[in-house]
């Protein structure tokens, strides 16, 4: 695949925020806190105009939420793409994108919960390389935002090479491959459409308040799939909080990793808490015991 990778982020550019997933509600405090926020750093930001729409616990109704997704890439002015929130409704949209304007106007595209269908499926139908990471509510729209977060942020999305760490080794050993991945849940619920990478891929996954039953479940989901089996290279790990056994979790990771007979490393700030990376889906990693490697000029 020809991999599509947007330009750099630098200041002057414009960031869109975007609602292609779950109601935001009333309060918009964390969306002037978070234009604030970019303001004070040098950049502009438009805000879409479905942003405080609601149709049951969806940020409006899906022919809004396509309409507006669309304008976004097709706006020459918008530089970068923030979803506000995850939660559901971005699965509702898949079959509905036309992806030709996708790849025809590469962006900044950044999400992480339930906007993982979307990163998925843009790198998938349009080869767009996008990123997991942080978004409006749970982060940049917080007066006590992260600086963790704020700086992995900042250095995906402008540096070419760079290394991100994890915490254990689950089994050893090098893996090669773009990296691919996200909310585990999210991920799975992809199962019956045509999602998973053609090419070798290191596959990066995390969840929260799912017990392991669930996680093994999931899991299970994806491994039942001959491309995935065929292709991955190697598991990043990331934290699954508020499951409900962390020693049922470590076993079901050693014995993913055994099955598979891919290197494997757990603790990586893959996650939906605060302190979070941001991760390039697409881009080419090397994985080597702790250290994750990312490289995007490849």
């Amino acid at each position: 695949m020809n991999i599509i990778k947007p330009p750099v982020l630098k200041q002057g550019d414009t960031i869109g925020i975007l609602a292609p997933s779950g109601a935001i509600g009333d309060d918009t405090t964390p969306v002037m806190t978070a234009i604030d926020y970019f303001s004070k750093l040098g950049f502009k930001t438009l805000v879409s105009n479905d942003l405080y729409l609601k149709n049951r616990y969806l940020a409006g109704d899906d022919l809004t939420k396509i309409k507006n997704l669309h304008a976004f890439f097709e706006n020459p002015k918008i530089n970068a793409i923030i979803c506000m929130r995850g939660g559901y409704g971005a699965l509702r949209l898949i079959n509905k994108i036309d992806y030709s304007i996708i790849r025809n106007n590469p962006k900044i595209f950044c999400g992480y919960s339930d906007i993982t269908a979307l990163n998925l499926m843009f790198f998938k139908k349009a080869g767009l390389m996008t990123y997991s990471g942080p978004m409006i509510m749970s982060d940049f729209g917080k007066t006590d935002r992260s600086e963790y977060t704020m700086n992995e942020f900042f250095k995906a999305l402008t540096e070419d090479t760079y290394s991100i760490f994890g915490e254990t080794v689950i089994k050893s050993g090098q893996a090669a491959g773009i990296l691919w991945g996200g909310n585990l849940a999210t991920t799975a619920s992809l199962c019956g459409v045509d999602f998973i990478p053609d090419e070798p891929f290191i596959f990066f996954a995390e969840d929260i308040c799912e017990p392991v039953y669930k996680i093994d479940r999931m899991l299970r989901q994806l491994m039942n799939i001959e491309k995935f089996r065929q292709n991955i290279t190697g598991i990043c790990f990331g934290y699954f909080a508020d499951t409900d056994n962390r020693d049922w979790l470590l076993e079901l990771f050693k014995e993913t990793a055994e099955e598979l007979n891919v290197p494997c490393t757990r603790g990586f700030k893959i996650t939906h808490t605060c302190c979070k990376t941001t991760v390039p889906v697409g881009a080419h990693a090397k994985l080597n015991e702790l250290e994750l490697f990312i490289n995007k000029t490849l």
